[in-house]
């Protein structure tokens, strides 16, 4: 597995998969925290909308309830019959019946009322009610709720939830009951009390419009801190929590969620309550762990995404590299053959470009140092098949040379002393193939002094070249073919006195050697001819092994200095019919350092 990650398709993959699984976790917690917050800003949004309706839900429906108070209490004929006290038994009856008969009005007034109970102060009790009617706990003036609404000052007392009837022993429903005392509203005097008891249903689907979840516990509170009513019945325990923010008359709904709970409450406007929502925040795990189980699932599909992409990309990147490498390996092996196919990148093409132009470039210079190397040997073989005991004929050389200057024939003698420097010359192996400009020269005036000799002074020569360059490494025996081809095709031809120029001259980082002749110069088809044969190397180097050395000339130079110094430098040739020919040899500007420039 560490073998894996130390190669650069593992690394690369190892990159690019924890680059993406950081962005995408980093991109997945924002985008939960983000969508936490929205789920909570949405869910107290509802819950104070909730309750906002609940509250004027409540405070419709106490109105109704109110209205039917202040109706009985308003109603002079109910309040003159409950203040009239006849001996006659037929009127008191007949007093009681209208006396019913206007609390069932009010009783049918609205369809939620179970049962209305007027208690006088005298002690007479007159109710309607849907079964049991007339059946009054006898110790009523005992209870909390009598004596609250003996309390009052005729304003309405919300009494709450009860589990059943206070009145009634026998009804067991739970009802939600109120009352308010009855007064003479001629004198303003207390005749009585009104209870009545209303079906808690309606305040039981209000309360539960303030539910968001299961959970939710709904209570209704009053002034005192008395559970007036709450969504699951239990009216005489306390909520969950104490200290409950009250709303005030400028601030009527708050919504609090710094605690473990979700809190809402709303302050009624016709009653002194304070309905409160309490939500456990855990309600809210289903949507939130829905939200966070899909986010989960989404992160493990673009990591899978991911692991494919990464794969994909690092191998696409590695692949050429690897076959690259490969080749190296081969070429480093001495295979030079081969070449890298690949479709990838730019930069990874022109990596495998650059090789392929580097191992092709290797195998023509080792082709070249080959043949370089082998016709080196054949013409030093050949140099030294014809070499016939030299020492013997240099001897015999300088014999003839002396014999001749002790007779006067000056003339010949110095075509003698210049053939036979130029035979050590050509001769002399030692230092290989190489020479320096200034032999060169020297060389070729040695070859001068006989071409004139045998010409009869019908060439003339000037040779001009600066002593900076003198120093300048060439091939040996370069200019002298050039020279020769110039005698003997432009100027001997002639018959007459011609000139021939040596020149050298500095073109950037090139020494141009210029062999100028004023001869025949040549047909353009002929000199089309010798520049494509300079072209071709490949053709001197097949024809240099097997022919003779007398047969050396421009394509050799050429060649010569081609695999010497490289493919830009070597022969150029411009000529012209009638005018004459200029041969133009170009070699490389040494550094001081003996690096080539």
């Amino acid at each position: 597995m560490t073998r894996m990650f130390r190669s650069i398709r593992g690394r690369l993959f190892l990159l690019f998969l924890t680059c993406m699984t950081v962005i995408l976790i980093l991109v997945s917690f924002m985008y939960y925290t983000r969508a936490l917050s929205i789920i909570h800003s949405k869910i107290s949004d509802i819950a104070e909308k909730n309750i906002s309706q609940t509250a004027g839900l409540f405070d419709l429906l106490l109105e109704g309830y109110n209205s039917v108070t202040k109706s009985l209490n308003g109603n002079y004929e109910l309040t003159r019959l409950l203040q009239e006290n006849s001996s006659n038994p037929s009127v008191s009856v007949i007093n009681e019946r209208w006396i019913t008969n206007i609390i069932g009005a009010a009783y049918y007034s609205r369809k939620e009322i179970v049962g209305i109970h007027i208690i006088t102060n005298s002690g007479k009790v007159y109710s309607y009610e849907k079964q049991f009617a007339g059946v009054i706990d006898i110790n009523y003036a005992q209870t909390e709720w009598y004596n609250k609404l003996k309390a009052s000052s005729g304003n309405m007392v919300w009494l709450g939830m009860y589990s059943s009837s206070p009145i009634n022993t026998l009804q067991q429903d739970r009802v939600f009951v109120f009352g308010r005392q009855l007064y003479d509203l001629t004198d303003y005097k207390s005749i009585g009390i009104i209870v009545i008891e209303t079906d808690p249903t309606p305040i039981s689907d209000a309360l539960s419009n303030v539910s968001i979840s299961p959970g939710t516990n709904v209570f209704i509170m009053g002034a005192e801190g008395q559970v007036i009513a709450s969504n699951g019945g239990q009216e005489d325990k306390e909520p969950v929590l104490t200290n409950l923010p009250r709303p005030t008359n400028e601030q009527a709904i708050i919504v609090d969620d710094k605690s473990d709970q979700l809190i809402v409450a709303a302050k009624t406007a016709l009653a002194d309550w304070t309905i409160y929502g309490l939500t456990p925040k855990g309600d809210f795990s289903a949507e939130i762990n829905q939200t966070r189980m899909y986010l989960f699932m989404v992160l493990l599909v673009l990591i899978a995404l991911s692991t494919a992409v990464a794969s994909l990309v690092s191998k696409t990147i590695a692949s050429p590299l690897k076959l690259l490498i490969r080749e190296m390996k081969k070429v480093e092996m001495g295979n030079f053959k081969g070449s890298v196919n690949v479709n990838s990148f730019d930069e990874i093409n022109s990596l495998v470009s650059s090789f392929n132009r580097m191992v092709l470039r290797m195998d023509e210079l080792i082709e070249r140092i080959k043949i370089s190397s082998v016709s080196e040997k054949n013409a030093q073989l050949q140099a030294l098949q014809s070499q016939v005991n030299p020492h013997f004929l240099y001897n015999t050389l300088d014999m003839i040379y002396w014999m001749l200057d002790e007779k006067g024939n000056e003339r010949l003698s110095r075509v003698v002393l210049s053939l036979s420097q130029m035979f050590r010359y050509s001769s002399n192996w030692e230092e290989a193939s190489q020479t320096t400009l200034r032999q060169e020269l020297e060389q070729i005036r040695h070859y001068l002094n006989i071409i004139e000799s045998r010409l009869e002074d019908r060439v003339q020569t000037e040779i001009h070249v600066d002593e900076m360059w003198l120093d300048v490494i060439l091939p040996k025996v370069t200019i002298q073919p050039i020279i020769e081809n110039a005698v003997k095709y432009g100027l001997e031809p002639l018959g007459i006195p011609c000139k021939l120029q040596v020149s050298a001259e500095q073109h950037d980082h090139e020494l141009h050697i210029q062999i100028v002749d004023n001869g025949m110069g040549m047909e353009e088809e002929t000199l089309r001819q010798v520049k494509a044969s300079l072209q071709t190397n490949s053709d001197f180097i097949l024809e240099s092994t097997h022919r003779s050395r007398r047969g050396i000339g421009l394509r050799n130079v050429h060649a010569r200095i081609h695999m010497m110094f490289g493919g830009a430098y070597g022969v150029r040739i411009e000529s012209e019919k009638g005018v004459g020919t200029t041969v133009i040899v170009v070699l490389p500007i040494p550094l001081q350092g003996g690096t080539w420039r």
